[in-house]
């Protein structure tokens, strides 16, 4: 899914955009099953007794309620939490009902760095951690592919149009 175009300014691209990595649902997921195996089994416990129909109802909404809250919420949290870098700025957003969002300015950021422990680099994710002129650094934690967003980023904020004159200028003769 691309970042809305509408938000970006004039000549901004996006380069990367990330939700957190998918790792952050696991628990979510196992919530959903114990829930569903546990009020199956107990549906069939309550099945020969006068007050099933009634048990069941009550089963259905706690199970219900557990998965909307352990579930759902976290679901939706992951997908409308964005990591967003364009060619201008970092954007990270964050929430459904109170969004939250943080820009930072490319020409801004100091240093880009990452970190992530074994479990993070067998999942392929980890953490960016970003330095600007200004603040403490702010750590984005469950990056999918943290070691390139990092390349990627780290290009982004050394990317000098000027760098590209000079590349391409003819080498200077010795002596001048």
């Amino acid at each position: 899914m691309a970042y809305p175009d509408d938000l970006l300014a004039d000549n901004e691209h996006v380069v990367v955009h990330k939700h957190p990595h998918w790792k952050t649902l696991i628990l979510p997921v196992l919530v959903l099953l114990v829930t569903i195996g546990l009020c199956l089994y107990l549906a069939a416990l309550v099945q020969d007794l006068s007050w099933a129909n009634t048990g069941w109802i009550v089963l259905g909404c706690l199970g219900g309620l557990v998965i909307i809250v352990f579930v759902l919420v976290p679901l939706v949290r992951w997908r409308s939490t964005h990591f967003v870098v364009t060619t201008q700025r970092i954007m990270v957003r964050e929430g459904v009902i109170t969004r939250n969002g943080i820009d930072i300015p490319l020409s801004r950021i100091n240093s880009v760095r990452f970190k992530h422990g074994l479990l993070d680099r067998v999942l392929g994710c980890g953490t960016l951690i970003v330095e600007s002129a200004s603040d403490e650094p702010l750590e984005f934690d469950d990056i999918p592919g943290v070691e390139r967003v990092h390349t990627l980023l780290y290009r982004e904020v050394n990317d000098d149009p000027e760098d590209d004159f000079i590349r391409n200028r003819p080498p200077r003769e010795e002596g001048r």
